[in-house]
């Protein structure tokens, strides 16, 4: 039994935001469960994971192809059923997106005839209204109502999360419902959770980037924050961190290191990816390295 992960992304809407939550999903698949959708993360057994080949849909819409750009694979835990999961991260409105969802539900059971959870994630820089539901119904007859799960970052309070230590909680806390007033407190926060977790350098890295890509703080933010952390003698508790403010200190730095830290992390997924089988020119999608780059990789294995 198997299950499928999904990501699919219209090719004339690539930008740097879709790829950022496209590698972070990739990368912390289970941390990403885990902590949104714990009810999924309990039934999936992840000590099988493997990616398998992309797919390519065409858009009913725009007639328009849609590239599926990761796709896992992985067991159910005590369940003789495999299903797919369909994640597809929204940055944008779209009109008629819940329709888009049942129409791509139907495309990916036609070709695996397989149960099929479908989930949208909406990262809008605002709030808005979503349907998570699709229905085809007469006044004298319901055909069919196709539901999905759905995460609204902008509606979700960022303070339910700080206690926790998951990696994917606090790289899209940056991303949450918080205030203007709000935003020194919640990298603060941030701080502290990345702190407590055992990640290794490059995953470390990787998540400072996708936070100070979506919150960075000004230069007065940031002695604001210095001046918290060492007044109230927190400084043990947020130790010097790789890409922070506290080893770069200007905004040029922290792009540089916000680079870095993304290049690694993908050195890191690629090298995972080769251990399980997967072929250079699907790695190289996936993370957007070169073939030059994965092949070194895999002399080294």
């Amino acid at each position: 039994m198997s299950l499928t992960a999904i990501v699919l992304e219209k090719e004339s809407d690539y930008t740097h935001h879709d790829q950022l939550f496209k590698e972070l999903i990739h990368i912390f698949f289970k941390e990403f469960l885990e902590a949104f959708f714990p009810e999924v993360h309990h039934h999936i057994d992840f000590s099988l994971i493997r990616p398998l080949s992309e797919e390519v849909f065409t858009d009913l819409f725009e007639g328009e192809s849609r590239k599926a750009d990761i796709v896992i694979e992985t067991k159910l835990k005590n369940m003789d059923t495999i299903i797919i999961i369909h994640v597809e991260p929204q940055s944008y409105g779209q009109q008629n997106f819940h329709e888009r969802m049942y129409l791509y539900y139907s495309l990916l059971y036609n070709k695996y005839r397989k149960p099929i959870l479908p989930i949208a994630i909406f990262s809008y820089d605002e709030i808005r209204t979503e349907q998570n539901e699709f229905k085809i119904q007469f006044p004298f007859f319901h055909v069919l109502t196709f539901n999905f799960l759905m995460l609204e970052l902008k509606k979700t309070n960022w303070r339910n999360y700080i206690q926790t230590d998951n990696p994917v909680a606090a790289a899209l806390l940056s991303k949450m419902g918080y205030t203007c007033e709000e935003r020194i407190q919640v990298k603060k926060e941030f701080l502290r959770m990345i702190a407590k977790m055992e990640l290794n350098p490059a995953k470390m890295r990787y998540i400072i980037g996708f936070f100070e890509n979506y919150l960075t703080l000004n230069q007065h933010e940031e002695e604001v924050l210095m001046k918290e952390i060492k007044q109230y003698n927190e400084s043990r508790e947020i130790p010097h961190l790789p890409i922070s403010w506290e080893e770069k200190g200007i905004e040029k730095g922290i792009e540089k290191g916000i680079e870095k830290g993304i290049e690694k992390g993908k050195m890191e997924v690629a090298l995972e990816m080769l251990k399980e089988g997967a072929s250079i020119d699907f790695i190289a999608k996936v993370t957007q390295l070169s073939r030059e780059s994965i092949e070194n990789l895999q002399k080294n294995i």
